[in-house]
């Protein structure tokens, strides 16, 4: 995950969201917290947290981040009436993703080896063809965290 990427998103986001008309005047803020990859946002009501989700999701797209590595927790109440919602950015496969995304793997019934090693598989095999299969297969399925490929050798 390539955090510089979101905080750019984030900047952007709170500059369109400060431009917009129907956010003028509005009590409104979005922090990130890159340490902690969490980002938390502010806003007077429903509507306007809602449109706060949207401008953040779309400049996120637009930099390249999956709309899958990012977890919107429920909207809480916050000081004078406002709401508050914490977004989490998911990095790396939690262990239970990860024993699914292995199964998915050998049940392909390849030559290839799936390992977990920590937030990350790696699968291994003596052919390319093999492992480029799989991951033909792996970007055919919809599974709910997002998948990046790094070099196959």
């Amino acid at each position: 995950m390539d955090l510089q990427e979101i905080d750019n998103a984030v900047n952007q986001a709170r500059k369109e969201l400060a431009n917009r008309y129907d956010f003028k005047g509005a009590k409104f803020s979005i922090d990130y917290n890159r340490e902690e990859k969490k980002i938390t946002l502010v806003a007077g009501d429903d509507f306007k947290l809602r449109g706060i989700q949207d401008s953040l999701g779309m400049r996120l797209a637009k930099r390249g981040i999956s709309l899958k590595s990012v977890k919107y927790n429920e909207p809480e109440k916050a000081f004078e009436g406002n709401l508050r919602q914490l977004v989490e950015i998911l990095d790396g496969i939690p262990k239970e993703r990860a024993k699914e995304l292995a199964q998915i793997v050998k049940d392909l019934r390849l030559k290839v080896q799936a390992r977990i090693e920590e937030d990350k598989i790696r699968v291994v095999s003596a052919k390319k063809d093999d492992l480029q299969a799989v991951i033909t297969h792996l970007k055919s399925i919809d599974f709910p965290v997002h998948l990046q490929f790094c070099n196959y050798r």
